[in-house]
Protein backbone atom coordinates (compact mmCIF):
# COMPACT_ATOMS: atom_id res chain seq x y z
CA UNK A 1 0.00 0.00 0.00
CA UNK A 2 1.06 3.42 -1.01
CA UNK A 3 -0.09 6.74 0.76
CA UNK A 4 -0.60 7.90 4.27
CA UNK A 5 -4.28 8.17 4.20
CA UNK A 6 -6.70 11.37 5.75
CA UNK A 7 -4.27 12.96 8.64
CA UNK A 8 -6.19 15.19 10.86
CA UNK A 9 -9.66 17.42 10.26
CA UNK A 10 -8.68 19.92 8.01
CA UNK A 11 -7.65 16.78 5.60
CA UNK A 12 -10.67 15.49 6.07
CA UNK A 13 -12.54 18.64 6.22
CA UNK A 14 -11.09 19.18 2.93
CA UNK A 15 -12.08 15.72 1.23
CA UNK A 16 -15.74 16.00 2.54
CA UNK A 17 -16.02 18.89 1.25
CA UNK A 18 -14.84 17.80 -2.66
CA UNK A 19 -16.88 14.80 -2.14
CA UNK A 20 -19.81 16.85 -1.79
CA UNK A 21 -18.86 19.30 -4.91
CA UNK A 22 -18.46 16.13 -7.00
CA UNK A 23 -21.67 14.90 -5.60
CA UNK A 24 -23.56 17.54 -7.11
CA UNK A 25 -21.78 18.21 -10.42
CA UNK A 26 -23.71 16.81 -13.44
CA UNK A 27 -26.79 15.82 -11.56
CA UNK A 28 -28.93 15.21 -14.30
CA UNK A 29 -32.03 16.79 -15.52
CA UNK A 30 -35.84 15.52 -16.02
CA UNK A 31 -35.90 12.13 -18.47
CA UNK A 32 -32.41 11.14 -18.08
CA UNK A 33 -33.65 7.93 -16.28
CA UNK A 34 -32.89 6.13 -12.69
CA UNK A 35 -29.57 4.98 -11.72
CA UNK A 36 -28.75 2.14 -9.60
CA UNK A 37 -25.76 1.29 -7.52
CA UNK A 38 -25.24 -1.91 -6.46
CA UNK A 39 -24.41 -2.52 -2.82
CA UNK A 40 -22.51 -5.70 -2.38
CA UNK A 41 -21.85 -6.66 1.44
CA UNK A 42 -19.20 -9.83 2.70
CA UNK A 43 -21.09 -11.60 5.81
CA UNK A 44 -23.54 -10.63 8.83
CA UNK A 45 -20.73 -12.32 11.09
CA UNK A 46 -19.04 -9.24 11.65
CA UNK A 47 -21.91 -6.89 12.73
CA UNK A 48 -20.64 -3.46 11.48
CA UNK A 49 -21.72 -4.44 8.09
CA UNK A 50 -26.04 -4.43 8.57
CA UNK A 51 -25.79 -1.71 11.57
CA UNK A 52 -23.68 0.08 10.12
CA UNK A 53 -22.34 0.25 6.56
CA UNK A 54 -25.54 -0.72 4.68
CA UNK A 55 -27.80 2.02 6.29
CA UNK A 56 -25.16 4.64 5.98
CA UNK A 57 -24.39 4.12 2.49
CA UNK A 58 -27.94 3.56 1.68
CA UNK A 59 -28.81 6.98 3.45
CA UNK A 60 -25.91 8.93 1.85
CA UNK A 61 -26.56 7.89 -1.92
CA UNK A 62 -29.91 9.07 -1.44
CA UNK A 63 -29.04 12.53 -0.18
CA UNK A 64 -26.52 12.87 -3.28
CA UNK A 65 -28.47 11.41 -6.10
CA UNK A 66 -32.31 11.74 -6.05
CA UNK A 67 -32.52 9.64 -9.45
CA UNK A 68 -30.55 6.70 -7.97
CA UNK A 69 -32.02 3.64 -6.27
CA UNK A 70 -30.05 1.03 -4.34
CA UNK A 71 -29.58 -2.98 -5.03
CA UNK A 72 -28.59 -4.84 -2.09
CA UNK A 73 -26.88 -8.07 -1.54
CA UNK A 74 -25.15 -10.14 1.30
CA UNK A 75 -22.58 -12.94 0.43
CA UNK A 76 -22.79 -14.65 4.23
CA UNK A 77 -19.18 -14.92 3.87
CA UNK A 78 -19.60 -17.11 0.81
CA UNK A 79 -17.44 -15.62 -2.55
CA UNK A 80 -19.37 -18.24 -4.87
CA UNK A 81 -22.78 -16.49 -3.62
CA UNK A 82 -20.98 -12.83 -4.25
CA UNK A 83 -20.31 -14.02 -7.27
CA UNK A 84 -23.57 -14.97 -8.34
CA UNK A 85 -24.68 -11.78 -6.66
CA UNK A 86 -22.36 -9.79 -8.72
CA UNK A 87 -23.43 -11.18 -12.33
CA UNK A 88 -26.96 -11.03 -11.37
CA UNK A 89 -26.37 -7.19 -10.39
CA UNK A 90 -24.25 -7.02 -13.68
CA UNK A 91 -27.10 -8.74 -15.80
CA UNK A 92 -29.34 -5.99 -14.66
CA UNK A 93 -27.03 -2.98 -16.22
CA UNK A 94 -26.14 -1.42 -12.37
CA UNK A 95 -25.02 1.71 -13.23
CA UNK A 96 -22.08 1.71 -10.39
CA UNK A 97 -21.03 -1.20 -7.96
CA UNK A 98 -19.60 -1.23 -4.40
CA UNK A 99 -17.83 -4.30 -3.84
CA UNK A 100 -16.58 -5.33 -0.10
CA UNK A 101 -15.34 -8.53 -1.25
CA UNK A 102 -15.31 -11.70 0.27
CA UNK A 103 -12.14 -12.94 -1.25
CA UNK A 104 -10.22 -10.76 -4.09
CA UNK A 105 -9.35 -13.90 -6.25
CA UNK A 106 -12.64 -15.21 -6.50
CA UNK A 107 -14.14 -11.93 -7.30
CA UNK A 108 -11.44 -11.20 -10.18
CA UNK A 109 -13.27 -12.46 -12.78
CA UNK A 110 -16.43 -10.75 -12.09
CA UNK A 111 -14.60 -7.70 -11.81
CA UNK A 112 -13.36 -7.90 -15.66
CA UNK A 113 -17.18 -9.06 -16.41
CA UNK A 114 -18.13 -5.03 -14.61
CA UNK A 115 -16.04 -3.72 -17.00
CA UNK A 116 -16.36 -5.56 -19.87
CA UNK A 117 -20.02 -4.07 -19.65
CA UNK A 118 -18.97 -0.50 -18.87
CA UNK A 119 -19.76 -0.79 -14.89
CA UNK A 120 -17.58 0.96 -12.75
CA UNK A 121 -16.79 -0.90 -9.52
CA UNK A 122 -15.29 0.62 -6.38
CA UNK A 123 -13.47 -1.67 -3.52
CA UNK A 124 -15.27 -0.68 -0.27
CA UNK A 125 -12.98 -1.29 2.82
CA UNK A 126 -11.20 -4.89 1.22
CA UNK A 127 -9.23 -4.40 -1.51
CA UNK A 128 -10.42 -5.85 -4.23
CA UNK A 129 -8.42 -7.44 -7.82
CA UNK A 130 -8.87 -6.48 -11.31
CA UNK A 131 -9.90 -3.32 -12.83
CA UNK A 132 -11.35 -1.73 -9.91
CA UNK A 133 -11.96 2.53 -10.83
CA UNK A 134 -11.71 3.28 -6.75
CA UNK A 135 -10.67 2.07 -3.29
CA UNK A 136 -12.00 3.55 0.26
CA UNK A 137 -10.96 2.12 3.37
CA UNK A 138 -8.98 2.57 6.80
CA UNK A 139 -5.13 2.42 6.31
CA UNK A 140 -4.83 -1.02 7.11
CA UNK A 141 -1.63 -1.03 8.99
CA UNK A 142 -2.04 1.86 10.99
CA UNK A 143 -4.89 -0.61 12.30
CA UNK A 144 -2.16 -3.06 13.31
CA UNK A 145 -0.29 -0.62 14.53
CA UNK A 146 -2.22 0.59 16.75
CA UNK A 147 -3.26 -3.09 18.43
CA UNK A 148 0.38 -3.86 18.73
CA UNK A 149 1.14 -0.43 20.28
CA UNK A 150 -2.15 -0.42 22.81
CA UNK A 151 -1.48 -4.42 23.14
CA UNK A 152 2.06 -3.67 24.67
CA UNK A 153 0.93 -1.12 27.29
CA UNK A 154 -1.29 -3.17 28.46
CA UNK A 155 1.17 -6.07 28.90
CA UNK A 156 3.03 -3.42 31.06
CA UNK A 157 6.60 -5.00 32.48
CA UNK A 158 5.20 -8.79 30.33
CA UNK A 159 6.27 -6.91 27.33
CA UNK A 160 9.87 -6.82 27.62
CA UNK A 161 9.97 -10.54 25.84
CA UNK A 162 7.08 -11.87 26.98
CA UNK A 163 4.50 -14.14 25.02
CA UNK A 164 1.62 -13.37 23.08
CA UNK A 165 -0.88 -15.58 20.90
CA UNK A 166 -1.99 -14.15 16.99
CA UNK A 167 -5.37 -14.15 16.35
CA UNK A 168 -5.74 -12.91 12.64
CA UNK A 169 -8.50 -12.46 10.60
CA UNK A 170 -9.34 -14.60 7.50
CA UNK A 171 -6.56 -15.17 4.95
CA UNK A 172 -8.82 -14.74 2.12
CA UNK A 173 -9.34 -11.19 2.84
CA UNK A 174 -6.45 -8.68 1.92
CA UNK A 175 -6.97 -6.60 5.34
CA UNK A 176 -6.32 -9.62 7.72
CA UNK A 177 -2.64 -9.65 6.12
CA UNK A 178 -2.45 -5.85 6.10
CA UNK A 179 -3.69 -5.67 9.91
CA UNK A 180 -1.34 -8.58 10.79
CA UNK A 181 2.11 -6.87 8.75
CA UNK A 182 0.97 -3.57 10.85
CA UNK A 183 0.72 -5.86 14.17
CA UNK A 184 3.87 -7.57 13.77
CA UNK A 185 6.01 -4.36 12.53
CA UNK A 186 5.42 -3.31 16.10
CA UNK A 187 5.58 -6.66 18.29
CA UNK A 188 8.56 -8.52 16.39
CA UNK A 189 11.78 -6.83 18.83
CA UNK A 190 9.55 -6.70 21.47
CA UNK A 191 7.65 -10.13 22.26
CA UNK A 192 7.73 -13.32 21.19
CA UNK A 193 4.82 -14.80 19.08
CA UNK A 194 3.82 -18.04 20.20
CA UNK A 195 1.04 -18.66 18.45
CA UNK A 196 -0.64 -17.22 15.61
CA UNK A 197 -3.76 -18.68 13.61
CA UNK A 198 -5.90 -17.63 10.88
CA UNK A 199 -9.34 -17.41 11.89
CA UNK A 200 -11.40 -18.36 8.42
CA UNK A 201 -14.84 -16.09 8.26
CA UNK A 202 -13.76 -13.83 11.16
CA UNK A 203 -15.84 -16.28 13.26
CA UNK A 204 -16.12 -16.21 17.28
CA UNK A 205 -16.52 -19.68 17.35
CA UNK A 206 -13.36 -20.31 15.45
CA UNK A 207 -11.54 -17.86 17.26
CA UNK A 208 -12.76 -19.39 20.36
CA UNK A 209 -11.06 -22.58 19.27
CA UNK A 210 -7.79 -21.35 18.32
CA UNK A 211 -7.69 -19.81 21.70
CA UNK A 212 -8.68 -22.99 23.65
CA UNK A 213 -5.51 -24.52 21.46
CA UNK A 214 -3.43 -22.46 22.27
CA UNK A 215 -4.26 -22.69 26.01
CA UNK A 216 -4.34 -26.27 25.74
CA UNK A 217 -0.89 -26.32 23.82
CA UNK A 218 1.08 -23.78 25.33
CA UNK A 219 -0.68 -23.47 28.91
CA UNK A 220 -2.38 -20.35 30.61
CA UNK A 221 0.62 -19.20 32.13
CA UNK A 222 2.71 -18.39 29.13
CA UNK A 223 0.23 -16.38 27.47
CA UNK A 224 0.77 -12.76 28.54
CA UNK A 225 -1.40 -11.09 25.56
CA UNK A 226 -3.78 -11.82 22.42
CA UNK A 227 -3.75 -9.95 19.25
CA UNK A 228 -7.31 -10.84 17.99
CA UNK A 229 -7.41 -8.68 14.67
CA UNK A 230 -11.66 -7.42 15.40
CA UNK A 231 -14.10 -7.82 18.03
CA UNK A 232 -15.36 -10.89 17.03
CA UNK A 233 -12.33 -12.49 17.26
CA UNK A 234 -11.45 -11.37 20.77
CA UNK A 235 -14.99 -12.75 21.47
CA UNK A 236 -14.13 -15.81 20.82
CA UNK A 237 -10.67 -15.55 22.92
CA UNK A 238 -12.22 -14.24 25.74
CA UNK A 239 -14.37 -16.89 26.02
CA UNK A 240 -11.96 -19.10 26.02
CA UNK A 241 -9.79 -17.76 28.15
CA UNK A 242 -12.52 -17.64 30.83
CA UNK A 243 -13.68 -20.85 30.01
CA UNK A 244 -10.08 -22.31 31.11
CA UNK A 245 -10.69 -20.02 33.87
CA UNK A 246 -7.43 -17.77 33.04
CA UNK A 247 -7.01 -15.50 35.72
CA UNK A 248 -6.57 -12.68 35.37
CA UNK A 249 -7.19 -12.28 31.73
CA UNK A 250 -4.38 -11.14 29.49
CA UNK A 251 -4.82 -7.89 27.33
CA UNK A 252 -6.57 -8.48 24.11
CA UNK A 253 -6.86 -6.21 21.66
CA UNK A 254 -9.83 -5.85 19.03
CA UNK A 255 -11.32 -3.87 16.20
CA UNK A 256 -14.48 -2.51 15.15
CA UNK A 257 -15.80 -0.68 18.33
CA UNK A 258 -18.58 -3.20 18.71
CA UNK A 259 -21.37 -2.28 21.34
CA UNK A 260 -20.55 -5.73 23.19
CA UNK A 261 -16.88 -4.91 23.26
CA UNK A 262 -17.07 -1.51 24.01
CA UNK A 263 -19.00 -2.83 27.45
CA UNK A 264 -16.26 -5.87 27.76
CA UNK A 265 -13.21 -2.74 27.75
CA UNK A 266 -15.95 -1.30 30.44
CA UNK A 267 -15.37 -4.42 32.34
CA UNK A 268 -12.09 -4.97 32.15
CA UNK A 269 -12.08 -8.44 29.99
CA UNK A 270 -11.18 -6.92 26.48
CA UNK A 271 -7.99 -4.45 26.68
CA UNK A 272 -8.89 -2.17 23.67
CA UNK A 273 -10.44 -1.64 20.32
CA UNK A 274 -9.87 0.25 17.27
CA UNK A 275 -13.01 3.02 16.01
CA UNK A 276 -12.87 3.18 12.77
CA UNK A 277 -15.54 6.18 11.95
CA UNK A 278 -18.01 4.08 9.56
CA UNK A 279 -20.06 7.13 8.25
CA UNK A 280 -16.92 9.20 6.89
CA UNK A 281 -15.92 5.56 5.19
CA UNK A 282 -19.84 4.96 4.43
CA UNK A 283 -20.04 8.63 2.67
CA UNK A 284 -16.94 9.04 1.00
CA UNK A 285 -17.91 5.16 -0.54
CA UNK A 286 -21.35 6.58 -1.70
CA UNK A 287 -19.68 9.95 -3.51
CA UNK A 288 -17.37 7.98 -5.41
CA UNK A 289 -20.10 5.38 -6.52
CA UNK A 290 -22.90 8.34 -7.46
CA UNK A 291 -19.79 10.11 -9.14
CA UNK A 292 -19.03 7.14 -11.25
CA UNK A 293 -22.72 5.84 -12.08
CA UNK A 294 -22.57 9.37 -13.55
CA UNK A 295 -19.60 9.10 -15.67
CA UNK A 296 -18.21 11.66 -13.67
CA UNK A 297 -14.10 11.63 -12.62
CA UNK A 298 -13.48 10.77 -8.97
CA UNK A 299 -9.71 13.15 -9.42
CA UNK A 300 -11.01 15.30 -6.70
CA UNK A 301 -12.34 13.30 -4.23
CA UNK A 302 -9.24 10.65 -4.01
CA UNK A 303 -6.45 11.06 -1.45
CA UNK A 304 -3.68 8.56 -2.61
CA UNK A 305 -3.20 5.75 -4.84
CA UNK A 306 -2.44 1.97 -3.57
CA UNK A 307 -1.87 -1.09 -5.76
CA UNK A 308 -3.74 -4.22 -5.73
CA UNK A 309 -1.71 -7.43 -7.01
CA UNK A 310 -3.78 -6.71 -10.23
CA UNK A 311 -3.52 -3.37 -10.73
CA UNK A 312 -1.31 -0.41 -9.82
CA UNK A 313 -2.09 2.95 -8.90
CA UNK A 314 -5.69 2.48 -8.12
CA UNK A 315 -7.57 6.04 -7.12
CA UNK A 316 -8.08 5.91 -3.03
CA UNK A 317 -9.22 7.39 0.13
CA UNK A 318 -7.50 6.00 3.08
CA UNK A 319 -9.28 7.32 6.32
CA UNK A 320 -7.32 7.28 10.04
CA UNK A 321 -8.49 4.66 12.83
CA UNK A 322 -8.56 5.59 16.55
CA UNK A 323 -7.61 3.39 19.31
CA UNK A 324 -10.06 3.01 22.26
CA UNK A 325 -9.37 2.21 25.77
CA UNK A 326 -11.34 2.28 28.93
CA UNK A 327 -10.10 5.57 29.48
CA UNK A 328 -10.81 7.03 26.04
CA UNK A 329 -14.60 6.04 25.51
CA UNK A 330 -15.72 8.95 26.50
CA UNK A 331 -14.06 11.40 24.32
CA UNK A 332 -14.00 8.86 21.44
CA UNK A 333 -16.83 6.88 20.84
CA UNK A 334 -19.21 8.53 23.17
CA UNK A 335 -18.54 12.40 22.26
CA UNK A 336 -18.34 10.97 18.61
CA UNK A 337 -22.21 10.10 18.68
CA UNK A 338 -21.23 6.16 17.84
CA UNK A 339 -22.87 5.44 21.62
CA UNK A 340 -24.58 7.22 24.09
CA UNK A 341 -24.12 6.48 27.88
CA UNK A 342 -27.43 4.34 28.58
CA UNK A 343 -26.36 2.59 25.64
CA UNK A 344 -23.30 1.33 27.11
CA UNK A 345 -24.11 1.65 30.56
CA UNK A 346 -27.05 -0.35 30.73
CA UNK A 347 -27.85 -1.68 34.12
CA UNK A 348 -25.44 -4.70 33.97
CA UNK A 349 -22.71 -2.47 33.12
CA UNK A 350 -23.41 0.31 35.32
CA UNK A 351 -21.04 -0.22 38.58
CA UNK A 352 -18.37 -0.87 36.01
CA UNK A 353 -19.03 2.13 34.07
CA UNK A 354 -18.78 4.26 37.39
CA UNK A 355 -15.16 2.29 37.99
CA UNK A 356 -14.67 3.90 34.37
CA UNK A 357 -15.71 7.78 34.97
CA UNK A 358 -18.29 6.91 32.51
CA UNK A 359 -20.85 9.17 34.03
CA UNK A 360 -23.07 11.96 33.40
Amino acid sequence: MRGLGLRGAAGLLAVLLAVSLTACADSGGEGEGELTIGLLLPSRAVPRWEKWDRPLIEKRIGELCSECRVVYANAENDAGSQRQQMTSMITRGVSALLLDVVDPKALRSSVHAAQREGIPVVAYDRLAEGPISGFVSFDGAEVGRLQGQELLKGMGARADGGGVVMVNGDPSSPNAAWYQGGARSVLKDEVRILKSYDTVGWRTENAHDHMSAAISALGPGAIDGVLAANDSIAAGVISALKSARVTPLPPVTGQDADLDAVQRIVQGEQYMTVYKPFRQEAEAAAAMAVALARGNDIDSLVTTKVDSPTTEDVPAILLTPTAVTRETIGRTLVRNGVYTLDQICTPKFRSACVRAGLTR
